[in-house]
């Protein structure tokens, strides 16, 4: 599962370009990732410029 680290992002909306099943929403002032429908491919944590987004393992 993914994390967003709080009060870090920039909303930039790097994760979102490269998110293949679009589950991330970036607003104004908010970012959420609808985990439902996230395959996990961690592609939004590499692309992210200041790492607000971290792999979080499940228990």
């Amino acid at each position: 599962m993914i994390n967003i680290r709080a009060n870090r992002c920039d909303y930039c909306g790097a994760c979102v370009s490269v998110c293949p099943v679009d589950c991330i929403e970036v607003r104004e002032s908010s970012i959420e990732i609808e985990h439902a429908i996230c395959i996990d491919c961690d592609l939004c944590v590499e692309i992210c410029p200041i790492e607000v987004l971290e792999v979080h393992a499940a228990e």
